[in-house]
C-alpha cells in the first residue's frame, strides 16, 4: 500500500480501534499487533522474534503517511491500558518515532518516553534501539538529551535510589551513560544527590553531604544509599545485613551473591519480597530449607501467597501463578541439578492463589467455544511454559468456565466432539482429569466448528487446544467462514499448537484468525486482546 494514500483510505488509529467491525487486516491492525507482541502476523509464538524494520511495515507506512503523532499516542493508549503482551515492540516503534524526519512525531515520542519507560530496564533498551537505529549521525541531540534528563528529574529521590540501585547497567548502557551523554543536570536536591551517587560513588556523596545539614527527605535518601553500601561490604556481621534489609527493605539485587547462601538472610528478603518474585524462588527456599516445613517462614509465605489484595496490585495473572505452582511441585528445577520435596502446605496455597487470581480475571461479555484435542497424549512439555499440555489446557479451561458466562467446552477426537463440564468448585486436577480420560484418535481441529454449526451453537470466538499441526479432512478456516455464512456472524478461531514451532492455519488476510504456537503468560493477553478486537 501506497503510505502517501493512507490518510484518505483508512481513518485515524484510535477510529480503527472503534470501527473493528471489518474483516481484512487493515494497517492499523497490522501496527496494534507489532505493538502488542512484535509481529504483524496472525501468529504470536513464545519465542520473540528480533525487532527489526522489516517487521514492522505498517509502522512506517503510517509515520511515512504524516501519521507519527497518531502512532505515539497509540503505543501511548496500549501500554497504559496494559494491552502490551511484550514491552519491547513498543519501545522500538517509539525509538522509530524518536527520530524520524517529521519534527512533531520526535517531539511526541521523546514526550512520551518518561511515561512509557518505568523502570531503568526500559530506558536502556530504548536508547539501545535508538543507536542501533542511527543511520550515520549521532543520536545524542539535544532533544534526546532533554528527554533523558527529564526522565531522572521526573522521579522523587527514593523511587529513583531504588531503581538506580537494583538495576545500574542492561542492554550495554549504565546510569552513568546516560547521565554523562545527556549532560544532566538535576533540578533538585534529592535527585542531585542520586546523581553523585551514580557519577562519583558513595564516596563522592559522602564528601558533598556527610557534613552538611540536610533535609528529612534528603536524609531518608542518604541513609537508603548508606544501607546499600553497608550491605555490600557486609560480609562477616551477618545480624547487621538483617537490619538493613529490614529496615530499609533492601531486595535480593541489592545485597552479593555471598550474602544469598544464608538462610537467615532469605528469611529477612522474603518478608517484603514482590510476590511474583517470591514465587520464582519457592523451590530453591524448599531445597536450601529456608522454608521448613511446619515452620513459622512457610506459613508467613503461604499467607502471602494467598492474599487477594497483594496478587491483583501485582496484577498477577493465573497462568503465572499455574506455572510456578507446576514447577514447585516437580520438585527439580528446569535445567538445574536443585532438588526440593514440595512442602504440602505451599503446594496447597499455590492451588489457593491460582483460584483467587481467575476471580480477578476481567470478563470479556463474549461467547466461547473452547475445543480440546484429545487425539494425542497431553503429557507434552508446552513450548514456552516447561509445564505439559494437559496443565495448560486445564487452567485454560478454567479460567474461561468461571470468568464468561457464555462458555462451551468441549473435548474432540476421532469424528467426535463431547461436552466438558468445568463446574465452579472443580480443582485444576479434575478438569485434567477430564481432558485425559476421553479416547484418542485422529486430529481434526474443524471438527469443533463443525459441531457448533450442527448443534446451532452462538459463538464469537473458537479456541482451539491441540498437540498435534495435522489439520484433518477441513481446514479450520474454510470451516469458520462456512460458520459465518450460516450464523450471520463475525466469529473468530484461535488456534494453539501448545508444541508447535509453527503453524499455518489462520488466513494472513483475515482478521478473525489467529495462530498461537506454545502457550505461555503473554498468549492469555494476546487471546484476550484478539477476543477484544484490539488486535
Amino acid at each position: 500500500m501506497d503510505p502517501a494514500s493512507l490518510p484518505e483510505q483508512l481513518s485515524v488509529v484510535n477510529e480503527q480501534v472503534l470501527n473493528s467491525s471489518g474483516r481484512a487486516v487493515t494497517a492499523a491492525v497490522c501496527l496494534r499487533r507489532f505493538l502488542c507482541y512484535g509481529s504483524e502476523s496472525a501468529t504470536y509464538s513464545t519465542k520473540a522474534c528480533p525487532l527489526g524494520m522489516e517487521n514492522a511495515l505498517s509502522l512506517m507506512q503510517f509515520i511515512e503517511g504524516g501519521r507519527g503523532c497518531e502512532v505515539v499516542e497509540e503505543i501511548r493508549r496500549l501500554n497504559l491500558e496494559g494491552r502490551a503482551a511484550r514491552p519491547n515492540p513498543s519501545l522500538f516503534a517509539l525509538a522509530v518515532c524518536s527520530q524520524h524526519a517529521d519534527c512533531k512525531t520526535r517531539q511526541a515520542a521523546l514526550r512520551a518516553l518518561k511515561e512509557l519507560c518505568r523502570a531503568p530496564v526500559q530506558l536502556f533498551t530504548f536508547v539501545q534501539y535508538k543507536k542501533e537505529l542511527k543511520e550515520g549521525s549521532g543520536m545524542w541531540g539535544r532533544a534526546l538529551r532533554r528527554a533523558v534528563t527529564d526522565w531522572y528529574n521526573s522521579q522523587d529521590g527514593m523511587s529513583l535510589a531504588r531503581a538506580v540501585t537494583k538495576c545500574k547497567h542492561r542492554a550495554g548502557w549504565s546510569h552513568q551513560d546516560l547521565l554523562r551523554l545527556s549532560h544532566m543536570k538535576p533540578t533538585n536536591d534529592a535527585v542531585a544527590l542520586v546523581c553523585k551517587y551514580i557519577t562519583k560513588g558513595w564516596k563522592g556523596v559522602q564528601e558533598a553531604y556527610g557534613d552538611k545539614e540536610i533535609s528529612d527527605d534528603l536524609q531518608k535518601v542518604f541513609g537508603y544509599l548508606e544501607a546499600v553500601e553497608k550491605a555490600k561490604h557486609s560480609t562477616d556481621d551477618e545480624q547487621e545485613l538483617i537490619h538493613l534489609i529490614e529496615e530499609q527493605r533492601l531486595e535480593k539485587e541489592q545485597v552479593l551473591t555471598n550474602h544469598l547462601k544464608s538462610k537467615e538472610v532469605w528469611k529477612a528478603l522474603i518478608k517484603e519480597m514482590p510476590v511474583v518474585v517470591l514465587l520464582k524462588h519457592l523451590g530453591k527456599l524448599t531445597a536450601d530449607k529456608v522454608l521448613a516445613p511446619g515452620s513459622p517462614d512457610v506459613a508467613a509465605v503461604c499467607e502471602r501467597i494467598q492474599d487477594e489484595t497483594a496478587l491483583k496490585k501485582a496484577k498477577t495473572q493465573p497462568f503465572s501463578v499455574l506455572v510456578a505452582s507446576e514447577n514447585y511441585k516437580r520438585g527439580h528445577g528446569k535445567r538445574s541439578k536443585l532438588k526440593w520435596e514440595p512442602d504440602r502446605d505451599i503446594v496447597q496455597a499455590l492451588d489457593c492463589a491460582f483460584c483467587k487470581t481467575i476471580s480477578t480475571v476481567e470478563p470479556t461479555g463474549k461467547r466461547f467455544l473452547v475445543a480440546v484435542d484429545v487425539s494425542s497424549s497431553l503429557s507434552s512439555v508446552t513450548h514456552g511454559s516447561s509445564i505439559s499440555t494437559v496443565a495448560v489446557a486445564a487452567a485454560m479451561c478454567m479460567v474461561f468456565a468461571k470468568t464468561e458466562l457464555n462458555t462451551q467446552i468441549v473435548v474432540f477426537s476421532e469424528g467426535s466432539v463431547l461436552p466438558c463440564t468445568v463446574s465452579s468448585d472443580m480443582t485444576l486436577v479434575q478438569v485434567a482429569a477430564q481432558l485425559i480420560q476421553t479416547p484418542g484418535g485422529s486430529t481434526d481441529c474443524a471438527l469443533p466448528i463443525t459441531w457448533a454449526s450442527e448443534n446451532e451453537k452462538t459463538v464469537d470466538v473458537f479456541i482451539i487446544f491441540t498437540n498435534n499441526q495435522t489439520l484433518g479432512r477441513e481446514n479450520p478456516a474454510d470451516t469458520l467462514k462456512t460458520y459465518r455464512q450460516k450464523t450471520g456472524l463475525f466469529s473468530k478461531l484461535i488456534v494453539c499448537g501448545m508444541i508447535a514451532n509453527s503453524l499455518s492455519i489462520a488466513d494472513p488476510e483475515d482478521r478473525g484468525m489467529l495462530d498461537i504456537c506454545g502457550f505461555d503468560s503473554q498468549a492469555v493477553d494476546v487471546i484476550r486482546n484478539f477476543a477484544l478486537d484490539v488486535i
